[in-house]
């Protein structure tokens, strides 16, 4: 019977987009509203603001993570047409090559050059492209996933604060900022332990990220409403 086993890399190229989005959403949206909040703006402007940020953000996010998961898959193909190409034209110093990598690893020279030869008769361009260039189908660029991750969890993240200014527009510094952290702290623990760290390392570090780009956002929105005034 063959022998199906996962590993947690499998989720690294729709994990770290969805991380960073939902992370991204609370952190910009809501220090965004209480930073408008804290100028003296009416609840209405805040909630505007908001929900601009919302679509903004998502549309940023969406589009950086294509453009930057587009670039890595562009590398990608760059390096494998040339190592096909290099595969066709000189074959015979391929295969020393990876026969190289092998004793590098471990293997006995004779065992190395066995193990070579026989892969480059069943893939050779697999057997280049996983030993050599360090590729695998697991963590391979997924421009259209990595995307669509992004915008949807930057989308649920950035309603929070949002939904938390409408439940309580007259405190809503309090509210949002008590509300974006007990998520943020969440979320960190979760992404944590799915990536299979400690979870409380992913919560300290969101939490404290998140805390001081909502202090600070409220420090200068507070400065130029007194300025303004």
């Amino acid at each position: 019977m063959r022998h199906a086993e996962r590993h947690r890399t499998e989720r690294i190229g729709w994990l770290r987009a969805a991380v960073l989005g939902a992370n991204d959403g609370i952190v910009s949206t809501a220090s965004l509203v209480v930073g408008v909040a804290a100028s003296g703006s009416t609840a209405g402007d805040v909630l505007v603001a908001g929900i601009a940020g919302l679509v903004a953000g998502a549309l940023s996010m969406a589009a950086g993570e294509y453009v930057s998961v587009s670039s890595q898959a562009d590398t990608e193909r760059a390096d494998l047409a040339r190592e096909r190409s290099e595969l066709r034209q000189q074959p015979a110093a391929e295969e020393d090559e990876l026969a190289a990598i092998y004793v590098q690893r471990g293997l006995e020279t004779a065992l190395a050059r066995t193990v070579a030869q026989q892969l480059m008769v069943h893939d050779a361009l697999g057997a280049h492209a996983r030993d050599e260039l360090g590729f695998s189908e697991m963590a391979s660029a997924r421009p259209l996933q990595a995307a669509l991750a992004s915008a949807a969890t930057f989308s649920v993240g950035a309603a929070l604060p949002i939904l938390a200014v409408v439940a309580a527009p007259s405190s809503a510094i309090l509210v949002v900022s008590g509300v974006s952290l007990v998520c943020l702290v969440a979320l960190g623990g979760l992404a944590a332990r799915a990536g299979g760290a400690p979870a409380w390392v992913g919560a300290a570090r969101v939490g404290f990220w998140g805390a001081l780009a909502m202090a600070i956002t409220a420090g200068v929105g507070a400065l130029f409403g007194t300025t303004v005034s």
